[in-house]
């Protein structure tokens, strides 16, 4: 998209300085993320970018409403309440796909998260493609007149909420295993927040503690959440001291109860230009006869993982908690970037933060992921080139 940039990108494209770009990812930490980084940022149009804005401001303006604790109450269901949430969440991520309509590029809501997605990587990523493509410096990934300090400034600013960093950790289930560690190693060098394993936090009274590099033990104050919860509903093997349901003297950055409230469990409630019709599968009332058109999903799962993308009837017939599920029609996505060799589609992930003095939560970045697939993740696009995670950059 915006035909003068993608092909000035694409004439100066060559395999070696993407691998260049690659390698200089690599440098910071002698490890390249193990999920795959696209050859190209999405370049995006004013008219595509203002829809996207006008997208999520409709997904806020719903979370905002009075009544949204009670409406996703059902959520939280009868064995995950986590005691003390707070008032908001301190996170958003917000997917759009790029689809077609009516012969027209439009994005079209795929999912809504209340939990926080890689921001300190895009932040690092950024710096890497402009290091890469110097004339790059030229656009911008980041929102409301944001520079790459701001946007440091604010996320810290959400994490850390006023304390020391070395009082903040990032909580995680094994974190040196995660697909997603790049972006722990990037925010324990850009904010000082070390990344712990929940078996790791020691537990005295109502207070969290852990062992730092130098063997002291450091009260936990805040906790930055990265814990995936169906991953650690399946962990039975995992020795922790706490209990999230427990009444715990520490802060969070993403309270855990915002992962399920925002969630796909919103979308049936979502109605307009940009959202897809979803149904609550306990809300069905008959199953469609062209389901082809359907995509089968579980509300809590992450990665693509559970989705059935082919539904069958008995697909539909065979779910036992029909409300841990939706039903939602396919989003028809249109390849819009031009690669050296075919067209790819895209799916853009609106990022945001909501520190806790603000009335409103500020968006800030973005996350880009391109797929040659049936559907958007890197299980759909193995052995696929110009494929996988990068930047959308907007002109400024």
């Amino acid at each position: 998209m915006i035909q003068q940039h993608r092909e000035f990108f694409n004439n100066g494209f060559s395999k070696e300085k993407y691998q260049a770009f690659l390698n200089d990812l690599a440098s910071d930490f002698d490890y390249l993320p193990t999920f795959r980084v696209a050859e190209t940022p999405f370049f995006i149009p004013n008219q595509l970018k203002d829809q996207l804005l006008e997208g999520c401001q409709h997904v806020i303006d719903f979370i905002k409403r009075k009544d949204f604790n009670q409406l996703t109450e059902p959520s939280l269901g009868f064995n995950f309440n986590v005691p003390n949430q707070n008032s908001n969440t301190e996170f958003l991520a917000i997917d759009f796909g790029i689809c077609e309509e009516d012969g027209k590029i439009i994005p079209k809501l795929i999912e809504v998260q209340g939990f926080p997605s890689v921001f300190n990587f895009q932040y690092n990523l950024f710096e890497k493609i402009k290091k890469a493509y110097p004339y790059l410096s030229q656009f911008t990934p980041y929102f409301n007149d944001l520079d790459a300090d701001g946007y440091l400034n604010i996320f810290k600013e959400t994490v850390l909420n006023g304390h020391k960093p070395e009082e903040v950790i990032l909580l995680e289930i094994e974190p040196e295993k995660q697909n997603t560690k790049i972006d722990f190693y990037y925010c324990q060098r850009d904010l000082g927040v070390p990344f712990v394993c929940v078996t790791e936090v020691i537990k005295k009274g109502k207070q969290l503690f852990y062992t730092n590099k130098e063997g002291r033990e450091i009260r936990i104050k805040r906790i930055y959440n990265r814990v995936i919860f169906d991953e650690l509903e399946a962990r039975k093997d995992l020795n922790m001291q706490f209990s999230f349901l427990e009444e715990l003297d520490v802060e969070w950055a993403g309270h855990p109860n915002w992962f399920y409230r925002i969630s796909k469990f919103i979308l049936p409630y979502l109605n307009g230009p940009y959202f897809i019709e979803t149904t609550l599968l306990s809300e069905l009332k008959e199953i469609p006869e062209d389901l082809e058109n359907y995509v089968l999903k579980p509300l809590f799962s992450f990665s693509g993982s559970g989705v059935i993308f082919n539904v069958k009837k008995s697909d539909v017939e065979a779910v036992k908690d029909k409300d841990l599920y939706i039903l939602q029609k396919k989003a028809k996505y249109v390849p819009v970037l031009q690669a050296i060799e075919g067209k790819v589609k895209a799916e853009v992930r609106i990022l945001a933060v909501w520190p806790e003095k603000d009335e409103n939560p500020t968006l800030i970045g973005n996350l880009v992921r391109l797929s040659r697939g049936e559907m958007i993740g890197v299980k759909f696009n193995k052995d696929k080139d110009w494929v996988g995670g990068t930047l959308g950059l907007f002109e400024k």
